[in-house]
């Protein structure tokens, strides 16, 4: 039996390092609105609802036909933005039980998200018992993306869990040349997708300060520091995350090339 489910995409006009990167035009439309466009195209989730400190995208998603809460913008994480607000996501997925409810994060800098992925993690939610605490997909990585600190890797346990996140390439394969690491192991990388049990978010703003998660600016590391295990799933290739100046141009000629 399926969970009631709903989208979050926490967003913000003020990236550090790409200010205004949301709204950045892919192939004739802003970032945001094709991320958006793909959450909604996903059978799963009751709805997909924008978290964002910004009325002006309060406004805009509400054009595009898309729920929008607004958040303080105090909040450091996406993550942190939509526990902000996970009683109100509990009531648009349709759930009352936070522990039976999921809320999955598609940060808003995903403009190709495939919403396949999204009714994936829905399907592995439900079809796992019990009911995992958070869920990730990953992805077999390619040599060229290794050594990238913009793209991140995750190390997994045997079962799936994730052990840990890092820019860095894990793991260390001693007494090679790292240029050859990706012969002699397989790196995982992270698709920047977050299936979280509502309880969890509920229960964000007490986990403690991670150090981990301030020195790599990777918020799930906040919840590995704190003991919240978080389970994997393997999808076909990435989806790719517009960070920097570079990737903005790659997504463009993405765009360029689906075009008709």
């Amino acid at each position: 039996m399926s969970l009631p489910c709903v989208v979050a995409v926490p967003a913000r006009l003020e990236s550090s390092r790409l200010p205004g990167k949301v709204l950045a035009d892919i192939g004739g439309k802003p970032m945001l609105q094709r991320v958006l466009e793909g959450c909604s195209a996903a059978t799963a989730p009751a709805a997909v609802v924008l978290c964002t400190d910004s009325q002006e995208l309060v406004e805009l998603a509400r054009q595009w036909g898309v729920e929008a809460l607004l958040t303080s913008p105090a909040c450091e994480s996406g993550s942190e933005r939509i526990a902000s607000v996970a009683e109100q996501l509990v009531t648009r997925a349709g759930g009352g039980d936070p522990e039976g409810t999921l809320i999955i994060n598609v940060q808003g800098d995903q403009p190709f998200i495939d919403p396949a992925v999204i009714d994936a993690m829905a399907a592995e939610f439900s079809r796992r018992s019990p009911t995992p605490e958070v869920l990730t997909p990953v992805y077999r990585m390619g040599a060229e993306k290794v050594h990238n600190p913009n793209v991140v890797k995750t190390l997994l346990a045997a079962d799936g869990r994730a052990l840990y996140f890092s820019r860095s390439a894990l793991p260390h394969v001693r007494g090679v040349d790292p240029e050859h690491w990706p012969a002699h192991t397989t790196y995982w990388g992270h698709v920047g997708l977050y299936g979280y049990r509502a309880d969890v978010l509920q229960r964000w703003h007490a986990l403690p300060h991670s150090p981990l998660e301030h020195t790599e600016k990777l918020e799930q590391l906040r919840l590995i520091e704190a003991g919240i295990g978080i389970g994997s799933f393997p999808v076909d290739g990435e989806s790719l995350s517009v960070d920097t100046a570079e990737q903005l141009e790659q997504a463009r000629a993405v765009a360029a090339g689906l075009a008709p």
